[in-house]
């Protein structure tokens, strides 16, 4: 899944910049072969060994392979059970796509070729490479067609029209594809950033997502004010007015949150950052923009059935579900406080069980052929056959070989490639690949080679190493910085001190609930052993940044309703107001996040897992519940130390209401 006019990508992209395992690669690439890679063609036999007949068809075929050369590593080596073969086959690609077709090539040959009773699989890093390229391949057109299928459904759902629910889709949709060509514009042009194939289809979800949220707030407010307006134009003026605020407020706060990604290690955690950014800011300038004049040129026919007329009662002075919610929160609103915090720190309980970091084995959904092959030769031959651990080494090579040898748990060690310089030294580790043993034995070699200055030490293992330590960086980074940012909007926004503080610890809560309820599933429902290192970075960004959304939705109305009815009433009207919104916003950003499980890495779906778990429990129970109770039972201390004041001769307290004309 590749974003447009991508630019050529580097290995060291999706790797932490500074890290050992990053400069391993950076050197690996100034090797005369950093033109292709190597596959590891496996041959199995059918039952029991290989008889001698087949060993000697698969030396040819072998041999075939490798041109012919002479000299080197023999061109098949059988394993000592007898029941394995395998050889290394140099795959020259120039790019991934290229790569993927060589790969499918030469599959296709060698499964031509088999001897009978002998079945064949290609792995290695050229295999693994041309799989991972085979599973996203048309998933960017899968995943915006589910991404739109799934909004379609529920703006039908909820405007119960057979045309309205076009107008905000065809609007989004078109942002999307902007935002999609500009983003990939401007890091095009970013030195510092990257993407990779799973870069523009979150741009995409977020876009639907957060759009779709603007459009069913500005919608909302519109068809409420042409129930006060005979003329749409005007209706749709003041819907603007007092829908501009929060979308401008909530826009730029998630605009500046995702721009705290380019703080990360990784450049294609900035590229995703600032595309998502970039993303944001576009699609709510076509909802603010954009969809109110399409609104308006059809006119109230656009609502058909159910068209608003002048004289109709507005939802706020309805006695509406979430009218009828906030009462229940009103009479015991400590109760209700207590009770769903209990609730989420019990699903916070996960939280503390939680272990990272995948094997490469449990990195795909639906396992390729590479992996599975890789599996198998670990059964016959060393463990660490398929994913060797690669020295890259200026300094003395013969010296660093000795050193690297002598290090408990390496199986084999030789200098594959020497040039410039450079020397590449590939150790075969005896534990498994991804294992706490490999990781170890990883550690040992670094130890062990840490005398010489210009030595790096990379590989899967090595990699995975050091994704732990600069994910884990990122996380002590970033978070405080999101934090810092949500709250500063939410300060300037309301000018108050209390509520900022508690709404910000309600996402933060909301955010340790869904971590821990995800976990459970991860783990009870769905076999997960662990989660991706870099999952909890980014589940956080998007409760955090997206939530704010729900919380300006509801605070920004509540207050607007507390000038003129007094900070309970205020509350009340803006729960009324703003529920079945935020209500149908969070559903459908949490249906648009968990289409993520249509793209086959795990990180994917655990990703959209916990947002789809987070943003339900947000919408249902946290914004709705949870932050009225708080206001409701500290009153008018809730916009501490800004005043609420009543207009127009009304009295502001908790006891007294005075109905006011709606506006």
């Amino acid at each position: 899944m590749v974003g447009e006019g991508q630019r050529d990508s580097s290995p060291t992209d999706t790797l932490p910049v500074g890290f050992d395992s990053t400069q391993a690669v950076a050197l690996q690439e100034r090797l005369p072969a950093d033109d292709g890679s190597v596959a590891i063609v496996l041959w199995i036999a059918g039952k029991g060994e290989l008889t001698q007949d087949q060993v000697g068809d698969l030396t040819g075929q072998a041999q075939a392979l490798a041109g012919g050369a002479q000299g080197g590593p023999p061109p098949i080596i059988i394993s000592e059970d007898g029941t394995a073969a395998y050889s290394i086959v140099p795959v020259v690609a120039a790019s991934s796509g290229e790569n993927a077709d060589r790969v499918e090539e030469l599959r296709t040959h060698l499964t031509d070729d088999v001897p009978d009773g002998v079945k064949v699989q290609v792995t290695g890093p050229a295999g693994i490479q041309a799989d991972i390229a085979k599973v996203f391949e048309g998933a960017n057109f899968r995943l915006l067609l589910s991404t739109a299928g799934v909004v379609a459904i529920l703006l039908i759902a909820t405007y119960r029209s057979p045309v309205l629910w076009l107008i905000p889709l065809i609007v989004v949709g078109i942002a999307d594809r902007l935002s999609a060509i500009i983003a990939t514009r401007v890091m095009e042009r970013v030195d510092y950033v990257s993407w990779d194939e799973s870069t523009v289809g979150i741009l995409s979800v977020l876009v639907f997502g957060a759009g779709t949220d603007y459009a069913l707030l500005l919608i909302s407010r519109y068809r409420d004010e042409l129930k006060h307006n005979p003329s749409r134009h005007d209706a749709m003026a003041r819907a603007l007015t007092r829908t501009a605020h929060a979308v401008f407020s909530s826009s730029v706060t998630v605009f500046l949150g995702l721009l705290t990604l380019m703080l990360s290690a990784y450049p294609t955690t900035r590229g995703l950052g600032l595309a998502c950014a970039i993303g944001i800011m576009v699609v709510a300038s076509f909802v603010m923009v954009v969809l109110p004049a399409a609104l308006v040129l059809f006119g109230r026919w656009i609502f058909w059935p159910r068209v608003p007329h002048v004289g109709e009662p507005s939802i706020v002075d309805g006695h509406s579900f979430w009218r009828r919610v906030g009462d229940r929160v009103a009479a015991k609103p400590v109760v209700f406080v207590v009770g769903t915090m209990a609730g989420l720190i019990v699903l916070m309980a996960g939280l503390f069980q939680i272990e990272t970091g995948l094997r490469p084995v449990d990195q795909f959904l639906d396992t390729p052929e590479a992996i599975v092959a890789g599996e198998r030769l670990g059964e016959s031959f060393p463990a660490g056959t398929n994913d060797p651990v690669q020295v890259l080494t200026r300094d003395d090579s013969a010296a660093v070989l000795a050193a690297v040898e002598k290090v408990n748990g390496i199986s084999s060690a030789r200098v594959t490639t020497e040039a410039d310089g450079i020397a590449q030294i590939d150790a075969v580790l005896e534990a498994k690949p991804g294992s706490n043993e490999a990781r170890d034995t990883v550690v040992e070699v670094r130890d062990a080679v840490a005398s010489f200055s210009a030595t790096h030490v990379g590989g899967g293992d090595a990699q995975s190493l050091d994704d732990s330590e600069a994910s884990v960086n990122d996380r002590w980074v970033i978070l405080p910085v999101i934090l810092l940012v949500v709250l500063g909007a939410l300060l300037v926004l309301l000018r108050s001190v209390v509520a900022p503080l508690l709404v910000v610890a309600t996402v933060v809560a909301t955010y340790a609930a869904a971590m821990g309820a995800s976990w459970w599933i991860f783990t009870g429902v769905f076999g997960f052993s662990a989660m991706d290192v870099g999952v909890p970075l980014l589940a956080f960004l998007f409760l955090v940044a997206l939530g704010v959304d729900y919380n300006i939705f509801l605070v920004t109305r509540a207050r607007e309703e507390a000038v003129t009815h007094g900070s309970r009433e205020g509350m009340l009207r803006g729960l009324t107001a703003t529920g079945g919104v935020i209500t149908s916003a969070g559903i459908l950003l949490a249906a648009v996040f968990a289409v993520l499980g249509v793209l086959p890495l795990v990180v994917l779906a655990q990703l959209g897992a916990v947002i789809f778990v987070g943003v339900l429990l947000d919408t249902l129970i946290v914004r709705t519940v949870l932050v009225p109770a708080l206001a409701l039972a500290l009153g008018d201390r809730f916009w501490w130390p800004r005043k609420v004041d009543g207009r127009a001769g009304h009295r502001v307290d908790d006891r007294v209401d005075q109905p006011v004309q709606p506006v």
